[in-house]
This record gives structure tokens, C-alpha cells and sequence, in this order.
């Protein structure tokens, strides 16, 4: 059959299969190219939609296909920057956030105002709209800031919540002029957008994690979770739409809602991350250079005085806020550039204003044209605003997260206190792997992806069923762990006594954390105990981790965090407080510490260094800790800090815990950490604050690793 019978070469192409495999190519080259020469990727697919659109060649035309895969690809910007904002940073910083919404709000508003007043002799209601197009802004460089790994960074944090501030704001004033000028603003408007606004956001942020919890648990397929994230994604988007806002702001605030059930080092968040950051964002930056038309600016000077005073008012405002921002609260230099970087671009809220005025008319002239709220001379300025912004933002951002990146690693790399992290999970149960894999990714450094194990024990009688039983388990934790982009070296070992073939393995390769898993049926067995506290623990130098996990980690709001009394003294404490607080800064859980005065005072110095959400209680007796475990709720989680019998922080009624557990918390997390016992003067991190008295090469570490 011929080729040219099949597909319609005529331009703009029309077959689905050739106009894909086209979007594909250029997605694939342009950061094959670009990244050649220094280019940001971004800024390349936005020229290339410009030169197939049909304002260029006309290769391509932005129909109904191109705009909804774009408009998932916009949605999928604002839903990850409200995923991965870590929420006790975003509450440490939201007065900031909310000085830089208001200062990129206003100033560009201000210049923005005056020069369509004042030059381009606008009305007043058109003045107000033309100026709030520049107060918005698009994070289209965030997915390359995300990618450099500092999206924890203060800046990028302020920045993130200072736009849900100025993107709500300008698209308020939108709803507001497009009501005044069609005449029917009085209180009934203000009293419905104020009521439904607040009713959408009560919705999105308080039912929709309620219904994630619960779909979660029930749940465990991974397509169907993600498809969940997809549709709550829409959801929120169709709602804010229905409460008067822009789709994007209910992107956001979904984000915002499950941000605590996709912990950002799961495989869902990998998927999440993976799947728009190859499809559906590139369409996006696509279909908006799709809409650039060069050849309008030769047309018209009028065109070329309005874009100008559009670039005016979005980029010198926005850089001028972003300088304030950096003063107030004495930002680096380079914060300050990526502040501004990332604010500068205009695309999406921008050009949603500029259509929505476009098509508003007010009247026709005595020829029969048009009289529109934004005339085609704002329209074509948007066009080349949104070029030329978005090519600023592109090379901003990534020369300053580039920089930034650069020093957090030369911080951290300069420190001769970093410790190798190797973790083993001794496998046994089938049911406990996948549960195993994911608190190893959790309680890890951001850094380490390979230096974790898995083991299985195989009686030298080499039964074949016990060898097929030992690949399964294997191939099981690899696969959990390559879904989250973590490398799992698989172990198998023949040996008859399994607690010696994990003592060998520990020697082996140095492994500094083991974590165990109690079956969910038999919880703390007598044959359990007595391999944990007579095999596992001999290990003195390893952080033994005992695992039991009802439901999935996402699922988990908060955890009871119980710390005896003189743990601070213990060789391995702060090595274990380490895991702990991983579990906090991944998952976006809130920790419970309940401890003496004295180690809840070392607490609170760290979260000074180190942010998580935390609160602290001070525990009298060990008794009151077990009456608090015992009335744990069910989306709720127990951390208990063990220790062996000689030990500092030992307590008789520690024996009693496995029977406690069994009895009362069949239904929810526990994990009991016993820290390593044996002292290394050579190694920091297992030197003891009590024995030492100098806290802050501790808390040098801990700010190190969470970086």
C-alpha cells in the first residue's frame, strides 16, 4: 500500500499518527539540542510551536488535541508546584510569601496601570485589566529549578506561594471587570464570588485529602492511583472554575490537598513527576508558542508601543519586586535572581485575561467594528510578552539555580562529616516487601540511590521452592525500588542460621541501618523477640529499625515520637533521629515528640537548622508515653526510641513493648529504632551530644543531609 494513499501530506497536517510522532520528536530533540549551547529546553519548545504553528510554517494547527493535552500540561505545572512544596517551610515562610504576593501584585500593577491611563489613553476599566495581565505569573521554569534540586530552597518556597497569592488576586480583578463591564456588580456578585470561592476552597483542601486517604488505603494499583491524581486534578480545576476563578488556581490547591499522600520520594511522585515533565508540560510550552506571531509586530507601530509598555510593566515590575523581596527578608543575590526568574514569565494567567477581555465588546464603532474591552494591539504585545518573559524566566532561573545548586553541594561536599549510608532490608515475608522498600527510600539521604540492599536467606539445603521463594522476594523490592528511581542491590545468601547470614551481610558491606518487618498476622512472635533481641541487636555498631505497617506511609498524618530519658547520650541517637526526621521532610507528616525537657530542647534547636512540622510534650514517666501509644488514632503512627539492657536510656518496661503493641496497635504503624551502641571517635555523627557537649557539629550534619 502506498505510503503518501495513507497520510494526508497536505499542511497543516491532519493524520493523529504523523502529528504525534511530530510533538514527540520535537520534545525529544529540542533538550538534546538546546542543551548543547547552553539554551533552556523550555524556551526551545516555546520557539518551536512559533515555527509550526500556523503562524510560522503552519506544520501544525493549535486545534482541539494540541489545547487539551496543553491545558492538562498548564494544570500539571500549578498541581506540581502545590504537591511539592514542603508545607512546614511554606508555614515558616508564609508571611513572606505573602509580602512577595503582594509586592509582585502591586508593582507591576501600579506601572502597569499608569502607562495604559496615562500613554496609551485607555478607560479606566480597561487600564485595570491591562494592568492586572502583568501582576500574574506562570512557574514555567520550575520543573528545571525542581530538577537541580533546590525546590526546598527559601526562595523557590516564597516564590511558589507568593504566586497562588498573585495569580488569585489578579484573576479576582478579572471576574470583577469582566462583571462591571457587562453592568452587573452590586452585592449579590460580591456576595457569590466570596461564597463560592470559599466554598471551593474548603472543598478542595479539607474533603479532597479525606477522599485520597481513603482511596489510598483501598487501593493499591499504581495506574489506577495515578489516574486518581489525574481526575482529582480536573476536579479541582472544574471546581475553581464554578467558583469564578481560573482552572489553575484549583490545579494548585489540589496539589496543596494531597500533598501529604504522595511523600515526594514515592514511585507515585515519580510517576507524577515523570509522566508530565515528558508529555504533558512540553505540549503545553508547545501550544503556547503556537499562538507567536512575529509577523504582526512589522505591521503596526501602535502594536510596538503597547508591547512595550507591557514589557515595562511585567519585567521591571517583577524585577523590582523580586529586588524588595531580597532585601526584606536579606536573601542572597542569587535568591533574588531566581525570585525574579521564576515570577517573570507571563503565560497562562496572562493570556486567559487577555482572551477573556478580547472577546468582551463593548459596542461597535459607526462602521460596525468592534469596540473591545483589550483591543488586537494588547492582544499581539501579550504574544511577544509571553516570548520574551518566558525566555528572561528560562535563562534567569536556570543561571541562578544553577549557582545555587552549585554551592549547596560545595556546603555539603566540604563537610567531613558526611557518613556513608548503606541500608539492608532482610526480607522474609512477601507482604512486608513492598512496605519494607518504601520506608527505605523514605528514611534515606535525598543522595543516596544505590546503596541499599535486600536479603534473603536461603537454607543450605538449596530447596528449589526456597530458592524461587528468594528471587521473588528480590525481584519484588527491586522493582518497588525502581519505581521511585532507587537502585536496589539484591542479596542472596545460603546459610543455615539466618541471624548469622545477616550478621555476615551487616560486616560485609558496612551497613549502618537494618530494618525488619513483623508479620502483620503473628505481630511480635516469641521466635521473633528472641531473633531480634538475641541475634539483630548484637550488631552494636547497625541502626536496627523493627517495621509494622497496617497501611500505606502516605496515609499517615501524624506520628507519636517517644524518646526515653538520657537518649540524647547514646552513641547512635542522632544517627537515628536522622531516619526519623526523613520520615517528616519525605511524607510531610507531623511528628509528636514526647520526651524529657532536656532532649525536647535539643529538638527544637534542630528544627531551627533542619524544618519539619513538629510538636513537643514534655513526658514525666514512661507510662504516659504507653497510655499515648495506646490511644493512637487510626491514621496515626508510633516511633519508639529502644534501647538494649545496659544501655544509658534502657528501661526495664521496654521488654514489655512487643506484648503492648501486639495488644493495642494491631491496626496501626509502629516502628521501634534501636540506635547503634558502639562510639567511633573518628566518626561524627556517632559521637554523643552528653559525652561531647557541642551540639552544633550535630547540627551541622542534619543541615547538611537535609539539603
Amino acid at each position: 500500500m502506498n505510503l503518501l494513499s495513507i497520510h494526508n501530506l497536505s499542511l497543516p497536517i491532519e493524520d493523529p499518527v504523523l502529528k504525534f510522532l511530530l510533538v514527540l520528536i520535537i520534545i525529544l530533540a529540542a533538550p538534546l539540542l538546546l542543551n548543547k549551547i547552553k539554551v533552556p529546553h523550555l524556551l526551545g519548545l516555546i520557539i518551536a510551536g512559533a515555527v509550526i504553528g500556523q503562524n510560522g510554517f503552519n506544520v501544525l494547527a493549535r486545534d482541539s488535541s494540541i489545547v487539551v493535552t496543553g491545558t492538562t500540561g498548564l494544570l500539571y505545572i500549578m498541581f506540581l508546584a502545590g504537591l511539592e512544596i514542603d508545607m512546614g517551610d511554606f508555614k515558616k515562610n508564609k508571611w513572606k510569601s505573602l509580602t512577595f504576593g503582594i509586592y509582585t501584585f502591586m508593582v507591576p500593577f501600579v506601572l502597569g496601570y499608569l502607562g495604559a491611563y496615562y500613554i496609551l489613553h485607555f478607560s479606566v476599566l480597561t487600564s485595570v485589566l491591562f494592568a492586572s495581565l502583568f501582576s500574574s505569573h506562570t512557574l514555567i521554569a520550575y520543573p528545571l529549578v525542581s530538577k537541580l534540586g533546590i525546590a526546598k530552597n527559601p526562595a523557590v518556597n516564597i516564590t511558589v506561594g507568593g504566586t497562588m497569592i498573585t495569580d488569585i488576586l489578579a484573576l479576582l480583578v478579572l471576574a470583577v471587570i469582566v462583571g462591571m463591564s457587562q453592568g452587573d456588580v452590586g452585592t449579590g456578585f460580591w456576595v457569590k464570588l466570596s461564597v463560592s470561592f470559599i466554598i471551593f476552597g474548603l472543598i478542595v483542601l479539607f474533603v479532597f485529602p479525606i477522599i485520597g486517604r481513603w482511596f489510598f488505603k483501598k487501593v493499591n494499583d499504581k495506574i489506577s492511583q495515578y489516574i486518581f491524581v489525574l481526575v482529582m486534578i480536573y476536579l479541582a480545576a472544574l471546581l475553581a472554575e464554578l467558583a469564578g476563578v481560573e482552572a489553575i488556581i484549583g490545579a494548585f490547591f489540589a496539589g496543596l490537598a494531597l500533598n501529604r499522600l504522595i511523600p515526594h520520594t514515592s514511585s507515585l511522585m515519580n510517576r507524577v513527576e515523570f509522566v508530565g515533565n515528558a508529555i504533558f508540560i512540553p505540549f503545553f510550552l508547545i501550544s503556547v508558542g503556537m499562538l507567536i506571531d512575529f509577523k504582526v509586530f512589522f505591521k503596526s507601530w501602535e502594536t510596538l508601543e503597547v508591547a512595550g509598555i507591557m514589557l515595562v510593566a511585567s519585567i521591571g515590575g517583577k524585577y523590582l519586586s523580586a529586588v524588595a523581596t531580597q532585601k526584606t527578608f536579606r536573601l542572597s543575590k542569587e535568591e533574588g535572581k531566581l525570585i525574579f526568574g521564576l515570577s517573570s514569565a507571563s503565560a497562562a494567567a496572562t493570556l486567559a485575561s487577555v482572551m477573556v477581555g478580547y472577546n468582551i465588546i463593548l459596542s461597535e464603532t459607526e462602521t460596525g467594528e468592534p469596540i473591545r474591552l483589550l483591543n488586537e494591539h494588547v492582544l499581539n504585545g501579550s504574544i511577544l510578552l509571553i516570548l520574551i518573559s518566558c525566555t528572561i524566566s528560562s535563562f534567569v532561573s536556570m543561571s541562578s539555580a544553577q549557582k545555587i545548586s552549585e554551592q549547596d553541594n560545595e556546603d555539603t561536599v566540604s563537610g567531613n562529616s558526611h557518613e556513608e549510608e548503606n541500608i539492608l532490608l532482610a526480607l522474609n515475608y512477601e507482604a512486608t516487601v513492598e512496605r519494607m522498600v518504601n520506608l527505605g527510600i523514605l528514611i534515606k539521604a535525598h543522595s543516596n540511590t544505590e546503596n541499599m540492599y535486600a536479603l534473603n536467606i536461603i537454607n543450605e539445603d538449596k530447596n528449589e521452592s526456597s530458592v524461587k521463594n528468594a528471587e521473588k522476594l528480590l525481584h519484588t523490592a527491586t522493582d518497588a525500588a525502581a519505581a521511585a528511581d532507587v537502585k536496589i542491590q539484591s542479596l542472596k545468601r545460603y546459610d543455615n542460621d539466618v541471624i548469622n547470614g545477616v550478621g555476615n551481610v551487616i560486616k560485609e558491606q558496612k551497613i549502618t541501618d537494618l530494618i525488619v518487618a513483623v508479620n502483620d498476622e503473628k505481630g511480635f512472635s516469641p521466635s521473633f523477640v528472641y531473633n531480634l533481641y538475641n541475634g539483630y541487636l548484637q550488631n552494636e555498631d547497625v541502626n536496627v529499625l523493627v517495621y509494622h505497617a497496617a497501611q500505606p506511609l502516605s496515609t499517615v498524618k501524624k506520628y507519636a515520637v517517644m524518646i526515653p530519658e538520657n537518649a540524647h547520650q547514646e552513641a547512635g541517637f542522632f544517627h537515628a533521629l536522622l531516619r526519623v526526621w526523613n520520615i517528616a521532610r519525605n511524607s510531610g507528616a507531623t511528628l509528636v515528640f514526647y520526651a524529657s525537657e532536656k532532649i525536647l530542647d535539643i529538638l527544637q534547636r534542630i528544627i531551627k537548622k533542619a524544618n519539619i512540622e513538629a510538636e513537643f510534650i514534655i513526658m514525666n514517666s514512661w507510662k504516659d508515653g504507653e497510655k499515648t501509644a495506646a490511644q493512637l488514632k487510626d491514621d496515626e503512627a508510633l516511633i519508639i526510641f529502644m534501647a538494649k539492657r545496659g544501655m544509658t536510656s534502657y528501661i526495664p518496661a521496654m521488654r514489655l513493648i512487643p506484648e503492648l503493641l501486639n495488644r493495642n496497635l494491631g491496626k496501626n504503624n509502629y516502628l521501634l529504632i534501636f540506635p547503634f551502641s558502639e562510639s567511633d571517635e573518628n566518626n561524627p555523627e556517632k559521637r554523643s551530644v552528653g559525652n561531647h557537649g557541642d551540639f552544633m557539629e550535630i547540627g551541622n550534619v542534619i543541615k547538611k543531609i537535609f539539603k
